[in-house]
């Protein structure tokens, strides 16, 4: 791949320009899938885009008490961080844009990070709903990362790979061992809820309580940003399960493949609006509790599963 050609890919397809057109579509199929199931219209196409530029055009506000340059650089640093975990992740074909041996570990890390740019900009906004906001992002991270992590590695010890593009090629070959991993894949799609603060895990931003949580002190162009990474960090974590754990359509031919993709992405974000329809907020300490009681016990369930499978096959 020449230097021209990986800017462009990078900077338009399949990166920055691609990621954020997904982002926001993927908002509104997101919005309207949840309206609809709660009997109400829902927004119309345009309407996710609508509001990034509004807030563009807005004055942007900063704290007096705040700590300016961590205020200013969080939302780019959490947008950052999504495109660069998305260049990693295989979606049409067995091989992502930059595959290396190890990158599921850094793809995991990397979604950590607009989390504690969450808290840091919520933090350092000398708010006390931000404040608060921030404390609970963080607390959850203890909750349901170790069953995220557990349930995306376990694929990989029986691919027996840290390569997504490797988990990809692995199972684009074994197509029927991709069933193994279907407690995995509820676990990864339960977790993946409490990453992106979605009900019954949205106490962080809990508009009723405190007001919009770690944003609640930002306005303007910085807010369009941090909401724009919510976007795109919603559309890397479902394309990270979908490459894991729904290993189809891979190696087709670029168009079908584009295709294939991207119903998988609908289809994981319906997932994830019927399970917000379906189930109330939950306190803090009771979404660590089940996260630690329940989730983490069948995430670790999975691994055992695949170490016995890897040894039979």
């Amino acid at each position: 791949m020449t230097v021209g050609t990986a800017v462009l890919s990078i900077l338009v397809f399949p990166g920055l320009l691609f990621l954020v057109t997904l982002g926001l579509a993927g908002e509104f199929v997101d919005r309207k899938l949840y309206a609809r199931l709660q009997n109400r219209v829902g927004p119309p196409w345009f309407q996710p885009l609508a509001d990034f530029l509004k807030l563009l055009g807005k004055e942007n506000v900063i704290p007096e008490e705040a700590d300016r340059p961590v205020f200013r650089l969080a939302p780019i640093f959490a947008l950052a961080a999504a495109l660069t975990a998305f260049l990693y992740i295989p979606l049409w074909k067995t091989a992502s844009l930059f595959p290396f041996d190890g990158d599921l570990i850094v793809v995991l890390y990397l979604l950590l990070i607009p989390t504690v740019t969450f808290f840091l900009g919520g933090w350092t906004s000398s708010s006390v709903f931000a404040t608060i906001g921030a404390m609970r992002a963080i607390t959850q991270v203890f909750a349901y990362e170790i069953p995220m992590f557990v349930a995306l590695l376990a694929p990989a010890l029986l691919a027996n790979t840290w390569s997504l593009s490797g988990i990809a090629s692995y199972y684009a070959a074994h197509p029927w061992l991709w069933p193994v991993n279907l407690i995995g894949l509820a676990v990864a799609l339960v977790a993946l809820l409490g990453k992106l603060e979605r009900v019954p895990f949205d106490i962080p931003e809990a508009e009723t309580e405190i007001v919009a949580g770690s944003f609640t002190e930002y306005s303007g162009r910085r807010l369009a940003f941090f909401r724009l990474a919510v976007d795109c960090e919603a559309i890397v974590g479902v394309s990270l399960v979908a490459a894991v754990f729904l290993p189809f359509g891979l190696g087709l031919t670029p168009w079908l493949g584009v295709l294939v993709y991207l119903a998988k992405v609908v289809f994981l974000l319906a997932v994830l609006a019927l399970l917000r329809t379906l189930f109330a907020r939950l306190r803090i300490d009771q979404m660590i509790a089940f996260c630690w009681k329940i989730l983490a016990p069948i995430a670790f369930l999975q691994v055992v599963i695949n170490l016995v499978v890897r040894e039979l096959i």
